[in-house]
């Protein structure tokens, strides 16, 4: 296999080039450190505050795509072959405010002014993709930047008059767009990447079939997508994560497809690029998958990482584990598939053995008398992690249930099965009674630990109510669908 040594990218307007780059090397760190873009502020060092925020464009499929990411948990070797683009980056030649910036200083958007260029780079996120956003949508795209002095309705009335000042095909990405489509092709140049500093060492597969290589090479390297957790593992616990397979890159781990009985979702498919797909099948998933954490780690966060990472909050897998989902695992050459419930065997342990590797995911199409529901319990509603999750796939035929599946995160050392409750639910009528006696098995499903985020008698009682929610969800939706028959 050829290789290269060195992490090739555009930084605003330059090209970069780093013979020598560490597994823990932030993004963050360099645009501050190395090269004095101070611009780009650290506030949480773990991807909750935004005040890190920059756009990444990446080319998949040959489209070049720009995305908020948290700087401070991207890291630098996972960036070859990308477009990064800081604040500094925004002026115009003369100077000029850009339109983004014009319209937070006319709004009032900034006190203190440490959060406020996370805010702009946010909100010129949206402003490319988007020109009249609707309040809701604005709010959506600025739930990963926090505001402490501010306050958020001058920053989301300044959203709002962005494009009074200036379009988006005015703007230098667009207008550049094609010049920086055939730089970053040039930078893609289809090898392996194995670079190292200090002992500590990077490796980017040149292929999915490569990445297959490299694990059985390394069965024990760390493995990173989006690094929405791993990162925290470096900027929190200075952990050593060397050596590092890296797997953002690879366009074969992001495709999507919808088959006339699954949608198949390779492992690297971001929450934001999956949720269309799931949504379209499944419309009780959006404002779900609105509320998991914030639009930059939804940019970088892949469902595959929030499986393969196995922990008892994750957000997804209550509700793959719900819908019946599928996983297959591959080593070498080999594969094999299995129900998603089988992979979390306790906690901080998953049926996958050394050199094996999450690639990709099957959810079934629903059925017509399916009724589905999923709900996060978090003491802030937006960006914040799961007290509780729960996951309801019901089928109701003649008013009788004949099939259930309910799961939960938050309640065990892995997202698991409300067995009990899902027995006592089949063959019942529907209705509140038997929604709520299938409540009060869970007891024996689950048994519950105290933390910091709920106690054990808060988590359970919450999840016996949410049966009821679920029962009064349905008969909302149902009355929603007579009055538009």
């Amino acid at each position: 296999m050829t290789t290269r040594s060195n992490i090739r990218f555009v930084l605003n307007d330059r090209d970069i080039t780093l013979d020598s780059v560490g597994a823990s090397d932030t993004l963050l760190d360099f645009l501050r450190i190395d090269r004095r873009l101070t611009g780009t502020k650290e506030g949480c060092a773990e991807g909750d505050c935004g005040a890190c925020t920059v756009l990444v464009g990446r080319l998949q499929d040959g489209v070049l795509r720009y995305e908020p990411v948290n700087a401070c948990i991207r890291l630098l070797a996972s960036l070859d072959a990308c477009h990064v683009v800081s604040i500094e980056h925004l002026s115009g030649p003369d100077g000029k405010l850009h339109p983004v910036q014009q319209a937070m200083v006319e709004h009032h958007g900034s006190q203190c002014g440490f959060c406020t260029p996370g805010f702009v780079m946010s909100l010129y996120a949206l402003w490319m993709g988007n020109p009249d956003p609707s309040e809701t949508e604005i709010e959506t795209a600025l739930q990963g930047n926090l505001c402490r002095c501010t306050g958020y309705e001058p920053i989301i009335k300044a959203a709002r008059a962005v494009t009074a000042h200036g379009s988006p095909a005015d703007d230098a990405l667009t207008l550049e767009r094609d010049a920086m489509t055939a730089r970053l092709s040039h930078l893609r140049d289809g090898l392996r990447v194995d670079t190292s500093k200090d002992g500590s060492r990077c490796i980017l597969p040149a292929s999915v079939d490569d990445l297959a290589d490299v694990l059985q090479e390394m069965p024990n390297a760390t493995i990173i997508a989006g690094a929405t957790d791993v990162g925290l593992w470096v900027t929190k616990f200075l952990r050593d994560i060397s050596p590092v397979v890296f797997l953002g890159h690879l366009d074969a781990l992001k495709k999507i497809e919808q088959r006339d009985d699954t949608i198949h979702i390779g492992a690297g498919v971001s929450y934001t690029d999956s949720r269309a797909v799931m949504v379209a099948d499944y419309p009780h998933l959006g404002p779900f998958w609105d509320r998991i954490a914030g639009w930059q780690i939804r940019s970088m966060g892949t469902i595959g990482g929030n499986i393969a990472n196995g922990s008892p909050i994750g957000d997804t897998p209550p509700v793959l584990i719900a819908l019946g989902a599928t996983i297959t695992l591959r080593k070498g050459a080999a594969r094999r598939s299995l129900p998603i419930e089988s992979f979390f065997i306790d906690y901080g342990k998953q049926d996958r053995g050394e050199g094996e590797f999450l690639e990709s995911i099957s959810v079934p199409r629903p059925k017509a008398d399916a009724r589905h529901a999923a709900y996060k319990i978090s003491k802030r509603r937006d960006e914040d992690i799961s007290s509780v999750c729960a996951a309801f796939n019901v089928t109701v035929e003649d008013g009788v249930i004949t099939s259930a599946r309910i799961a939960f995160g938050g309640m065990a050392a892995t997202p698991k099965r409300a067995t009990h409750a899902e027995t006592a639910l089949v063959g019942a009528e529907w209705s509140e009674a038997a929604l709520l006696k299938a409540a009060a098995a869970l007891g024996d499903d689950f048994a519950p630990l105290t933390d910091w985020r709920a106690s054990a008698e808060y988590r359970l009682l919450v999840s016996k109510n949410l049966f009821r929610k679920f029962w009064r969800d349905q008969q909302d939706s149902d009355a929603a669908v007579q009055l538009t028959a």
